[in-house]
């Protein structure tokens, strides 16, 4: 009886499928390999398949016989509210933690445009007007809190120290130490170290414990010179809160690379915020060579774990959402 793994990605290219082939071949099973204009080609192979290699809600419902998706996204919410998703409820769920590079270069971008006033300049250049003397920060001495400290969190954290942080402060679930930060934090001590922050990075996963975890009241306890990031998920943050803080000049700025509604909806009054810079959710994008090697990485390590019946390394609770 064939043992088939539908394979339902646009990234790959020959040598991703040549080494997926190949794994496949190790473990007595056959890889078969759709783009996502395929729809119905991947479909018919997926109905029976033992093993998805996705990121697509729609492709995982047509799944009977699944017992493990893989999905290249590092963000599963969506499978873990939904159980419905799943024909196979024992299906097995993992996901691809390999973003930490990508995200945290974006979040080094963003964090200097902020510090040094970039989106302030480039309206003065749109306006064709010579501005020099706006007062700039630096990453060097800064105070940053980390919410979240998985690898992108930890990723972050060791660029903000190689650029000469002051202080990398992680707050996590349980308050349990975490490499390259000064110090870790359980969640419920955010409060107490929100008034100390220069900068808030937020890399969260969008599950019922985090939605809102940035409240209007936690943002009042931000001081006048704090900088928002977040690129984990827009459900994170009181966006409304967030808005009235930054027109009003309360904090210094905020870059938002996830929102909520996703796409953001051209006439939603987040687009005319002031000091606030928005991306539309590509600080993963998985178009970095890198990041797409390490995904068929992480998908081959996986699938050798699962031919030879051992753990899945990367293998999601999905009570938890992660």
């Amino acid at each position: 009886m064939a043992r088939d793994i539908c394979v339902y990605l646009d990234f790959l290219t020959p040598a991703h499928k040549a080494q997926i082939t190949e794994t496949a071949r190790e473990g007595g099973m056959d890889a078969h390999f759709f783009t996502t204009d395929q729809f119905d080609q991947a479909a018919a192979c997926a109905r029976d398949a033992e093993v998805l290699y996705a990121a697509s809600a729609r492709m995982l419902k047509q799944c009977k016989n699944l017992k493990w998706y893989c999905c290249s996204n590092a963000g599963v919410d969506i499978y873990c509210k939904d159980p419905s998703l799943f024909q196979n409820p024992d299906c097995a769920l993992t996901n691809s933690n390999v973003y930490g590079l990508t995200m945290a270069e974006h979040t080094v971008m963003v964090a200097l445009m902020l510090l040094r006033r970039m989106p302030e300049y480039i309206r003065a250049v749109e306006q064709r007007q010579w501005q020099r003397e706006l007062p700039i920060r630096s990453i060097h001495g800064l105070h940053v809190i980390m919410l979240g400290t998985g690898q992108i969190g930890t990723c972050i954290a060791q660029r903000m120290h190689a650029l000469g942080a002051a202080k990398v402060i992680g707050v996590n679930r349980s308050g349990r130490p975490a490499a390259d930060f000064d110090q870790t934090y359980p969640i419920e001590k955010l409060n107490d170290l929100l008034p100390t922050a220069e900068m808030l990075i937020m890399a969260v996963p969008g599950t019922d414990e985090t939605e809102r975890i940035l409240s209007r009241e936690r943002i009042a306890l931000l001081p006048p010179n704090a900088f928002v990031i977040n690129i984990g998920r827009g459900t994170a943050v009181d966006q409304p809160a967030l808005m009235q803080a930054l027109n009003a000049g309360r904090i210094a700025g905020a870059a938002l690379d996830v929102a909520d509604p996703e796409p953001l909806p051209p006439d939603h009054p987040l687009w005319e915020t002031k000091n606030l810079i928005i991306t539309p959710h590509i600080s993963g994008d998985v178009t970095l060579p890198y990041t797409c090697d390490r995904n068929v990485d992480s998908f081959c390590e996986d699938l050798k774990n699962y031919a030879a019946g051992r753990p899945l390394a990367h293998l999601v609770d999905r009570k938890k959402g992660y």
